[in-house]
């Protein structure tokens, strides 16, 4: 795998995943020690975050400092029954303010595509450089889970997380190599099923097994579907919940050694 990125231009699509996206950073910390850089960075929710950080000219190491401020998710929990969101927007949003600052998606020193889903129609929006919008909105945009983040309105339209279209957007890659990293994928749930289906806590990891496998076949299909020569990486994330922020550095280790 090393060799063919060292011997052919490509794209780094890095999936949606919550805390497991963490896992990402693995993958970037040895891409720099090989001295391996993408021309174009393509993300989804928490992909969409790490890889606009990388768009901008930072190190992976930088960016886990930065990464560490997500292990106080909890504390941004809202407990409004009136609301359609548990956590406050405003408070992710100065995190963000104070990394991108007023940086436009055209301001990056690696192009960069952000994947977020219409929440009117469906449809799968792709932030770009063409668009006059910050990396801030866009962000705001790919990573709103609904019930989660509330949504993002930009231009008009109510945008919310890309995994609901596309987790793992290998179809918005330029180059004919693409190196995606899914930590959504095979490797992000159990082969068995709980000992007990009617307990509450794991009927809890059935509702969330469900939803990785939906997404897990999501990604599967726009991979084969997809035209280009896809490097796929999928980091052993099983074990790990979507909010396990707080276990950042044991995730970031997911993703070390898998450059092969």
């Amino acid at each position: 795998m090393i060799e063919k990125l060292r011997q052919n231009d490509f794209s780094l699509v890095l999936s949606g995943g919550g805390a497991l996206g963490i896992s990402h950073l693995g993958i970037l910390h040895d891409l720099e020690k090989e001295g391996l850089y993408p021309i174009e960075i393509i993300g989804t929710s928490m992909g969409g975050i790490v890889g606009a950080c990388v768009a901008i000219g930072m190190k992976e190491a930088e960016i886990y400092e930065h990464i560490k401020n997500f292990s106080k998710i909890y504390n941004w929990m809202k407990f409004s029954l009136s609301g359609n969101a548990m956590i406050d927007n405003d408070k992710i949003a100065l995190i963000f303010e104070g990394l991108f600052g007023k940086r436009k998606m055209k301001d990056t020193k690696t192009p960069l595509k952000l994947i977020a889903t219409n929440l009117f129609n469906g449809h799968k929006r792709v932030f770009t450089a063409k668009d006059d919008v910050t990396i801030k909105d866009a962000i705001l945009c790919t990573m709103a889970i609904p019930g989660i983040f509330e949504e993002h309105v930009v231009e008009g339209q109510t945008y919310g997380d890309g995994f609901l279209c596309e987790n793992l957007g290998v179809n918005e890659a330029s180059c004919k190599t693409v190196l995606a990293v899914d930590v959504l994928g095979e490797n992000s749930f159990e082969k068995e099923m709980p000992d007990n289906f009617f307990k509450t806590a794991n009927v809890m990891e059935m509702f969330e097994k469900s939803v990785r496998l939906l997404i897990y076949n999501q990604s599967k299909s726009h991979i084969a579907c997809s035209t280009k020569e896809i490097l796929l990486i999928e980091p052993e994330t099983k074990g790990y919940k979507t909010f396990s922020f707080h276990k950042y550095e044991e995730i970031r280790q997911l993703g070390l050694g898998l450059l092969t």
